[in-house]
């Protein structure tokens, strides 16, 4: 084993970068993203917290380019932690771009990296509180999201209905298709001694979410902010604190969870005055 450990952060959103500032302390941070130049930024504020980053770019949708990010992880040292924050909204992509990138990504990130992980290291998905107020699915749509071989998750028949070209709908069903993938991808990570697991925040206050909050859902947004029981926008830095319990050896008996962390907009959805929204 190598002397450095070494963390992976996909994905350069405020969330992500928070949670890499709070659980990186003396790892080498990969961060990876789409674009180059947003990986460059974001390591330039890293590196100002004092923290050792390298940069590259990875399309999730792409098994050879997850493979490549491994590759580039592996030669830094042992592969400790994986933060997998990439992500689109569906204001701003269609349903089947949402699918590839909110779902299929994942699955090959927690496939391929599953792989390599070193013992006792830890994975986090960033989902969304959205993957929480889909109708439930049948048991035989469970076990398909769950164990279908991610080459051929998207040709299930259920990301191929007319319900799933409704961008809503595909982001909610991409979120909780990741959920599903979390709690398949812990067992073998357990043969790893290692552990998975997802938070799905609520509305958090980042430049995603002020971009929500003026598009055509910007009434529904402000309506979930204001009657929630907390009555408030999330910030990224309570992700990080949760995300540190689940990274940390204070998580060590957690893997294959999906934690809720919305203010109580889930519980108003289908116990409160939101309930109108559904």
């Amino acid at each position: 084993m190598s002397d450095i450990d070494v963390s992976v952060l996909l994905g350069t959103g405020a969330i992500g970068l928070a949670v890499a500032r709070r659980v990186n302390a003396g790892k080498h941070v990969l961060l990876a993203d789409l674009k180059k130049e947003n990986a460059e930024a974001a390591a330039e504020k890293l590196k100002q917290d004092g923290v050792e980053v390298s940069t590259a770019e990875v399309d999730v949708t792409s098994r050879k380019s997850v493979k490549q990010l491994v590759e580039k992880a592996k030669g830094l040292g042992d592969i400790k932690q994986v933060i997998v924050a990439t992500g689109v909204s569906p204001s701003n992509a269609p349903s089947s771009v949402i699918l590839k990138v909110d779902l299929l990504g994942v699955a090959y990130v927690l496939e391929t990296f599953g792989d390599v992980i070193t013992p006792g290291g830890a994975a986090l998905v960033i989902g969304s509180q959205a993957g929480h107020r889909l109708r439930a699915l049948s048991a035989e749509e469970d076990q398909l999201i769950s164990k279908t071989p991610s080459n051929d998750l998207l040709k299930l028949e259920i990301f191929n209905s007319q319900e799933a070209k409704d961008s809503l709908y595909a982001y909610q069903l991409a979120k909780r298709g990741s959920s599903l993938r979390v709690k398949y991808e812990a067992v073998r990570w357990g043969k790893r001694q290692a552990r998975v697991n997802m938070i799905s925040p609520g509305i958090v206050m980042t430049p995603l979410a002020e971009a929500e909050l003026k598009s055509q859902n910007a009434e529904q947004y402000k309506s979930m902010i204001e009657k929630c029981p907390i009555n408030r926008a999330g910030k990224p830095e309570e992700v990080a604190a949760l995300a540190a319990v689940l990274m940390g050896p204070d998580g060590g008996f957690i893997t294959g969870s999906d934690f809720l962390m919305d203010g109580g907009v889930t519980a108003a959805y289908w116990y409160g005055e939101l309930n109108s929204l559904r």
